[in-house]
């Protein structure tokens, strides 16, 4: 955040400990054993047999797509919707040169017929030419010039074809630290004609929080060796990386089941809010969307607690989350909406792999934004109530308001409640805005209204009122559109185009949910596309 259909779940917990996060003592309870780990290693194997069959026929299915000869497709993910059609994602390869952009999403039967497709950005990846003019070291240079980091890991002749006229390019990886301390690991590209810098992406993705202790909270734990895990069936687990910035940390145990003191001043506070939230995620996950964890498989995920020294952010990075202490160290950054915003940044990047750049990299921090803010609702926790503010706890402004606002994202200063063509060149936690506009029109509708006890007025940006269809809805509208419409290079006109489809693929033409999303983007000033409810 910064800030600046169903799917059989593997793994169910059997038994769970609770524990004190309040200024009261905690209640420890018997502790579950890793009864769910053969359930989630099946759900694994079957998830890695959808990747297999799909890789099997992706000639064919090159072929059935039109494909040129010198093209060939790699199996990112496969996602089977409740209505059993197959969603399979595919990176490209021309002539063996990995295609940047080159990703699509296809919709096939379980025969292996294809009824639908999405590119990113377009079919034909073809370039002039397939050799390099200028030189791998040059490129390095060029990288380094431009990003400050001279730690490359790997440079990769690629086809860049994220936007414009696909071309040569080098990839250059480079690894660094950031000045707050945030981890930076970065693509930057550099045209393998003309040595021209085409752009550089970091994809360290990152948030900022505060401890949002929730009272008294039930989490999962297991028992090994004699010795209680802050470690849940799935694998959702909490480590103390004790001020270090790199390595996995020390898993938390305990000898008698009992956590933390509601308090800094025992480490295990920290990793006590990180699991609940990986556990509420997940569990939101799994109970409304019918997905089993970030990865589709069963498998929970790791949260570093106590990272850096005064470290004011929480950040996904491909593999795990991890949080910091805050300034001085006094305010772990590990809050329910935390956790589930940044654990969603992992939903996007196994699924429409959102760009953090431009449209792409708004409508990514406002999908973190949404499923942060549904698993806050989820959870029906009554001391940290789900409302549609993000970060409402953190008081960083130091007057007591929310960091953002769903309702009316220009309250924060620097987000529009409106789309524009120009949304794009505002850094992605404020292009994100229209999105998180969207989700309350789409939920709640527009208006004067009270929901949870919170009060809300929000307005639409072509003085039409919209009725909303309820949260619900909207989730699983935008959960749908994320994972079978969108590519990594999707703005906010794919965006429309795909919840409107998505809203008639589960709900029906002309229904009050596809209305509310398509009044709800008309709301928002996004364009009309081909998609309507009535067609």
């Amino acid at each position: 955040m910064s800030f600046r259909p169903a799917v059989a779940v593997a793994g169910a917990l059997t038994a769970c400990a609770a524990l004190a996060m309040g200024s009261a003592g905690a209640i420890a309870a018997p502790a579950a054993g890793p009864a769910g780990a053969a359930p989630a290693a099946a759900a694994v194997a079957a998830a890695d047999g959808l990747r297999g069959q799909e890789q099997a026929r992706a000639a064919a299915t090159g072929r059935a797509l039109g494909l040129g000869s010198s093209e060939s497709l790699t199996v990112r993910s496969v996602l089977v919707d409740e209505f059993g059609q197959r969603h399979v994602r595919y990176e490209r390869s021309l002539d063996g040169l990995r295609v940047v952009g080159g990703d699509l999403v296809a919709a096939l039967t379980s025969a292996g017929a294809v009824t639908d497709v999405h590119y990113n950005r377009a079919k034909d990846i073809a370039v002039a030419r397939r050799s390099a003019d200028v030189s791998a070291g040059a490129a390095r240079a060029t990288a380094a010039a431009a990003t400050g980091q001279r730690g490359q890991s790997a440079t990769e002749l690629v086809v860049y074809a994220v936007e414009g006229t696909p071309r040569l390019a080098w990839e250059v990886r480079t690894d660094g630290i950031q000045a707050d301390q945030t981890p930076s690991r970065r693509a930057t590209y550099v045209d393998a004609s003309t040595g021209e810098l085409i752009e550089s992406i970091e994809q360290i993705v990152t948030g900022t929080g505060n401890s949002q202790y929730s009272g008294t909270v039930t989490l999962a734990t297991i028992s090994s060796g004699g010795v209680f895990q802050l470690k849940d069936a799935h694998g959702n687990y909490a480590t103390d990386l004790n001020g270090a910035t790199s390595g996995t940390g020390t898993l938390f145990t305990d000898a008698d089941d009992v956590w933390g003191n509601g308090s800094t001043s025992n480490r295990q506070t920290a990793g006590v809010d990180a699991e609940y939230g990986a556990e509420q995620t997940y569990a939101f996950y799994a109970t409304v969307l019918g997905r089993a964890g970030i990865w589709n498989n069963g498998t929970g995920a790791r949260s570093r607690v106590h990272y850096g020294n005064g470290y004011n952010n929480a950040f996904w990075d491909g593999t795990q989350m991890t949080y910091g202490d805050g300034t001085g160290n006094a305010k772990p950054l590990t809050s329910i909406d935390v956790a589930g915003h940044e654990m969603s940044h992992g939903v996007t990047s196994n699924t429409a792999n959102l760009a953090y750049r431009k449209e792409s990299g708004g409508l990514n921090e406002a999908t973190s934004d949404i499923f942060g803010t549904a698993v806050e609702f989820f959870a029906a926790n009554s001391v940290d109530v789900g409302d549609y503010f993000i970060g409402e706890k953190i008081d960083l402004r130091g007057n007591g308001t929310p960091l953002r606002y769903m309702d009316q994202p220009s309250k924060d200063g620097s987000s529009p409640n409106c789309y524009s063509s120009t949304v794009g060149r505002l850094d992605v936690h404020y292009s994100s805005g229209p999105l998180n506009h969207w989700f309350f029109l789409a939920s709640e509708g527009s208006g004067a209204r009270t929901v949870n006890g919170v009060a809300y007025n929000s307005p639409t940006c072509n003085g039409v009122a919209v009725t909303g269809a309820g949260r619900d809805a909207a989730t699983k509208i935008w959960y749908r559109t994320l994972t079978t419409k969108l590519t990594s290079s999707s703005g906010y006109a794919a965006a429309r185009e795909g919840a409107i489809r998505s809203a008639k693929e589960l709900y029906g033409q002309n229904s009050a949910q596809c209305l509310a999303t398509e009044s709800a983007f008309s709301a928002i000033s996004v364009p009309k596309g081909t998609q309507t409810c009535a067609n």
